[in-house]
């Protein structure tokens, strides 16, 4: 068979390719940001409506959040406890392995080369690294922010393993407050304001507990009925160009993300607070207290968020009466994220013989801020744009679905039936006629959904597939390269930009479809 596009020498031309592609790529889109406001107001309403009280609910355990330093270490896999303390040289900081720590990540955040990072053993320059292994990196950091001890766990970021059966659209409803009986119209369809939230939690992959602990904390909508929630626009105070809950909950979920996904790949390192005003985050903190720093940052100045989340944490104080001990929930659970963790094998994501363009290279896997871990792919059948295709989108691998609503199906790879544990792969724009039904059993290349334009964004008909591991989103190299079928998958400059190489052939992604693009599964 006459192969699809001239065989070139991968390791060669690389840089060539990055920079030809940068030429031929027609267009990329565009996010558009959020103008966020200075100062204001937070904690709960003194509102005498307020009909509901948080122990009238909840009942939680009377418990404290750790003072600072002394947040109950996570068990670590044994493995880890094999590597023995050892003592660096004078103006070298000693720092312990946390989870997703990679040593690209860890150079960027102590902002020094990878290489003048010292161990025992040798590091591996792209995976992860083995928890709790000791590291000596020199010291050259003069000021940051003061606070250099974990405060929240990340599994109480993501929509990972500590969710577990917490259903929160029920406790939404059960809560009564205005929250339970507002209704909001997301993308042509009308939701209650707990559909709404799990939904904003499940599409994202936030936890819902943090998003509703962090809307009841600015508005009081959760367990109340503020004055004014009828008319209010902004029940969280972002005043962005689009209003309402969703959209109010998707931002929250966007600086989540960019907070949590920046520090596990070492881009975010400062924080620039509301009203003016930045600084460098202490490089020993995790991906979790990272993302809440954030969060925080974007809409309160410096001296507000030191009080909500340092001294004395009265966001975190709230957060744990409302939904007990968030470390004793992270202990159960953590680490989750691990350097033995395997990759399931993959193949492309449509049936053998058929031809199909890589449209988009990698980008965000859903909101801003997730790593640049899905890819597009059109089927090249000749019909209109926007039209639900003829052809199928076919299962990547074994799995059970989870979810099929709104254009997305999730296929859960270990069939446990939670898409917040083990391996899940997202198929985004599916159309409804012929999507597969959850709690339906998929084997390798069984029919997954026709590529349509149906849900998020779409100028034409194609799937947009991602995966996520224990709730993280995913980038489509290290730590866990992503491969289909021998194809691997590489990133551009830019996204939407990219490759997959197999050998000496290399498919360069083309928004239009146009030649180079195309790609035949042959097996």
């Amino acid at each position: 068979m006459t192969p699809l596009i001239k065989p070139i020498k991968w390791e060669e031309n690389k840089r060539s390719l990055r920079w030809l592609c940068n030429l031929t790529c027609l267009f990329l889109l565009i996010l558009a940001g959020c103008n966020f406001p200075q100062e204001l107001p937070v904690g709960l309403p003194d509102s005498p409506q307020r009909q509901t009280e948080i122990s009238h609910i909840l009942n939680p355990a009377e418990l404290t959040p750790p003072e600072e330093g002394t947040a109950p270490p996570l068990e670590v896999p044994e493995a880890a406890a094999e590597f023995p303390p050892i003592e660096f040289g004078e103006g070298t900081i000693t720092y312990t392995i946390q989870q997703g720590d990679t040593l690209p990540g860890l150079a960027a955040r102590f902002d020094v080369p990878p290489e003048l990072i010292q161990s025992s053993t040798p590091l591996s320059t792209s995976g992860l690294l083995p928890i709790g292994m000791q590291v000596g990196i020199p010291s050259t950091l003069a000021d940051t922010l003061p606070h250099h001890s974990t405060i929240f766990p990340d599994s109480e970021v993501t929509y990972g393993p500590s969710v577990g059966g917490f259903n929160a659209a029920r406790f939404a409803r059960e809560a009564g407050g205005f929250l339970a009986s507002y209704s909001e119209t997301v993308k042509g369809q009308t939701l209650t304001g707990p559909e709404i939230l799990y939904l904003v939690a499940l599409e994202s992959s936030t936890n819902p507990r943090l998003l509703l602990a962090f809307l009841e904390y600015r508005s009081g909508w959760v367990l109340g009925f503020p004055s004014g929630a009828a008319s209010d626009k902004f029940p969280i105070g972002y005043g962005a160009d689009d209003t309402g809950l969703y959209n109010e909950l998707m931002i929250t979920a966007k600086l989540l993300a960019q907070g949590f996904y920046g520090w596990r790949d070492g881009s975010l390192t400062e924080l620039t607070f509301s009203g003016g005003g930045s600084g460098r985050l202490s490089p020993a903190l995790n991906a979790g207290s990272a993302s809440l720093m954030k969060l925080f940052a974007s809409l309160y100045n410096q001296p507000s968020w030191e009080k909500q989340l340092i001294d004395p944490g009265e966001f975190l104080l709230f957060y744990q009466d409302m939904f007990g001990s968030y470390w004793e929930r992270a202990m159960q659970v953590e680490p989750y994220l691990l350097a033995t963790a395997t990759p399931p094998d993959l193949v492309l994501p449509f049936s053998i013989g058929e031809t199909w363009s890589l449209t988009g290279g990698p980008h965000t896997t859903w909101q801003t801020g997730t790593p640049y871990g899905a890819l597009d792919f059109a089927p090249v059948t000749g019909e209109p744009p926007c039209a639900a295709s003829a052809w199928w989108a076919t299962a990547a691998a074994p799995g059970l679905v989870v979810r099929s609503e709104r254009g997305v199906v999730a296929l859960d790879l270990d069939g446990d039936g939670d898409e917040g544990t083990g391996w899940v792969l997202i198929y985004l724009h599916m159309a409804d006629g012929g999507r597969a039904e959850v709690n339906t059993w998929l084997e390798l290349d069984q029919q997954v959904g026709h590529p349509s334009c149906v849900g998020g964004s779409a100028s034409g008909t194609h799937l947009h597939f991602a995966r996520k591991f224990n709730g993280e989103w995913l980038g489509v190299e290290e730590p866990f390269p992503l491969l289909l079928s021998g194809w691997q998958v590489v990133a551009g400059e830019r996204r939407y930009e990219g490759f997959l190489i197999k050998a000496d052939q290399i498919v360069s992604s083309r928004p239009d479809g146009s030649s180079g693009s195309s790609i035949i599964r042959e097996e």
